[in-house]
């Protein structure tokens, strides 16, 4: 089993821990439950993620290649975003590549080292630095969160 295949299965876990917590009412750091449709059955899915403030909005950065929640929520027109026991609709406006560099900068420079290390981790960046991650913009997905 390869490094990213065993990162992936510990993120899996720790992922069924925040989904439960957060369920019980229970919310931390930034992590949010994002809620939408599946773009082939239209039965929800649940994602664990986190929803970053950046300049007074905030957007949520794709950690993972083919990532299903991206896949979905490219295809439906709305979401839920649930912390603890709120709940509120958003859109999520996906940004242009150009754009998408410079929030991936600011997100590496004004994060733990680690956020930087899992865009390296999972293969969608070269380096761990905030220019590396800048620079591989066209394979991460950066959605703006719109509420409604």
């Amino acid at each position: 089993m390869t490094t990213a295949q065993n990162y992936r299965r510990m993120v899996n876990a720790g992922n069924r821990i925040v989904m439960g917590l957060q369920r019980l009412g229970i919310a931390f750091g930034p992590m949010q439950l994002l809620t939408v449709p599946g773009r082939r059955t239209g039965v929800p899915r649940t994602f664990p993620i986190a929803v970053i403030p950046i300049e007074g909005e905030s957007y949520l950065f794709q950690a993972y290649p083919k990532a299903a929640w991206v896949a979905n929520v490219r295809a439906a027109g709305e979401v839920t975003l649930t912390r603890g026991r709120r709940s509120s609709k958003a859109r999520l406006a996906e940004l242009p590549v150009e754009e998408r560099r410079p929030m991936l900068r600011r997100l590496v420079e004004t994060s733990p080292p680690s956020v930087g290390k899992r865009f390296v981790t999972t293969g969608l960046a070269d380096a761990p630095t905030p220019d590396a991650v800048a620079a591989a913009a066209e394979r991460i997905a950066v959605f703006r969160v719109e509420r409604v």
